[in-house]
């Protein structure tokens, strides 16, 4: 293998496994501060210990998650000097923003909401736990910002053949970021209302109630995940129409469409030469016209094919290959699909228990609910396969590849011993992190009245 073959291996490993706690921080986040709300409202206790011990988590997941960006970022100079060299201008501004008036705040609120216990007033307090939730999301924003000007360049020159910024509210503001937010953001609720399903399941299946503070959370996250779940399917419908008009070439390889066609079916199995791009498909089990009504809001709207495609883009750009590797594209789709329908079901069903006075009775639901929380990190690790891969060859789409955007100077002795090295950091650091959740979530709160009273600091809980 190549010095980048390998680079691309290595900051495709450290982005899933730092993305694994990106969702699990935000969503999380937005549910803790929302029991510390109705703890607020009502004076109800088991929503304070359901605060408290959700927060836990929160600060095991943030802990995890800044210390696998830190190593994301060392990439950049380290493997990919000429993409740096090339974007540093655009991103300069999103990163920093991302940095100063994101990162900051996050952490700051942070151990204010840690220490603050008793300390401050109880309305500042939940400010507090509501401006961390705020500041993640505002982080995962200016991120998508940056990627999302690689998926579509705007509000940029060109100056001796690398793109200057020149209006920094059409990065920010640029469509695709928006649309990538809000999936991003739905996306998070849906991992943090799985796992709270499931831990919630766990423990009710055993009987640990522990003074109503599981009953009350699954409760709550039930209906988050049914109706998140279907959000994202409506969200999911408008992202790809934007996707079909920015990069048609991704959205064809999704659905195999390797011929340009209207009332394109959408592909529920298809097989082909085992190829990077096979140029056409053995066999293919379709629903009619739904991928042209996904990807253009019309039934018999055109989808234009992988090869008509490579070929008008080989004509505007140069010769070359440039279609994605079809296979990951139109399987990876399918998971994310797949897993954002598993979690539907998960969701309504055991709302539909619940609504009925059933749910803890139902010992086959909650013990199907432990393992379903896997759904929600395989659909966001697929669906970052698909949005980066389905892009390729670019790095930047339609100005910079792949091809190029490497470190010339980096040998592929070196960035191998990198690329094992940061594996087995992960690999410690998940064996102790992961420990450290699953500890912490089969442990669960505190007896009723033990080491739950305000004032306690958490930070000497971890």
């Amino acid at each position: 293998m190549t010095s980048l073959e390998l680079a691309r291996w290595q900051f495709g490993i450290t982005t899933l496994y730092h993305f694994i706690f990106v969702p699990i921080t935000i969503g999380l986040a937005t549910f803790t501060a929302y029991c510390q709300t109705r703890w607020h409202r009502s004076g109800e206790e088991h929503w304070l210990r359901a605060t408290r011990f959700w927060g836990k988590l929160v600060l095991i997941s943030f802990a995890l998650g800044v210390a696998t960006g830190i190593v994301q970022e060392f990439q950049f100079g380290m493997n990919w000097s000429n993409y740096s060299r090339f974007v540093g201008d655009i991103f300069g501004a999103p990163l920093a923003m991302e940095g100063l008036a994101a990162f900051f705040v996050e952490s700051t609120f942070l151990g204010l909401w840690i220490f603050g216990w008793g300390r401050l007033s109880p309305r500042v307090h939940l400010a507090c736990a509501w401006a961390i939730a705020g500041a993640t999301a505002l982080s995962a924003y200016f991120i998508l910002a940056a990627n999302s000007w690689m998926q579509h360049p705007v509000g940029y020159r060109m100056v001796d053949g690398r793109p200057r910024l020149t209006n920094i509210a059409a990065v920010l503001f640029n469509n695709t970021a928006i649309y990538a937010f809000v999936h991003t953001i739905i996306a998070a609720l849906l991992t943090a209302g799985m796992l709270v399903i499931a831990i919630s399941a766990w423990h009710l299946r055993r009987g640990n109630e522990a003074a109503g503070v599981f009953s009350a959370s699954i409760r709550l996250a039930l209906p988050l995940v049914a109706v998140a779940a279907l959000l994202q399917f409506f969200v999911g419908h408008f992202d790809g129409i934007l996707m079909t008009k920015q990069q048609p070439m991704k959205m064809a390889a999704a659905d195999a469409v390797f011929e340009t066609k209207r009332g394109a079916g959408l592909s529920l199995f298809a097989t082909g030469d085992f190829e990077s791009n096979p140029r056409g498909l053995d066999r293919n089990i379709e629903v009619p016209n739904l991928l042209s009504w996904i990807s253009t809001g019309y039934p018999r709207g055109e989808i234009k094919g992988v090869n008509d495609l490579d070929r008008e883009y080989g004509a505007r750009y140069g010769p070359g290959e440039y279609a994605p590797i079809v296979a990951v594209a139109y399987w990876s789709w399918r998971a994310m699909i797949g897993c954002a329908v598993g979690m539907f079901a998960v969701g309504a069903f055991g709302w539909w228990r619940a609504r009925r006075g059933e749910l803890l009775r139902s010992r086959r639901f909650l013990r199907l609910a432990v393992p379903a929380a896997a759904l929600p990190f395989v659909a966001s690790s697929t669906g970052w396969i698909f949005t980066e891969m389905g892009r390729q060859p670019w790095v930047v789409f339609g100005l910079l590849k792949t091809s190029d955007a490497g470190s010339p100077s980096v040998s592929t002795a070196e960035v191998l011993v990198t690329l094992i090295g940061f594996t087995l950091l992960y690999g410690v650091l998940a064996a102790i992190a992961g420990r450290i959740f699953l500890r912490t979530a089969r442990k669960g709160p505190p007896e009723e009245g033990a080491a739950e009273e305000p004032g306690q600091e958490l930070a000497l809980a971890y």
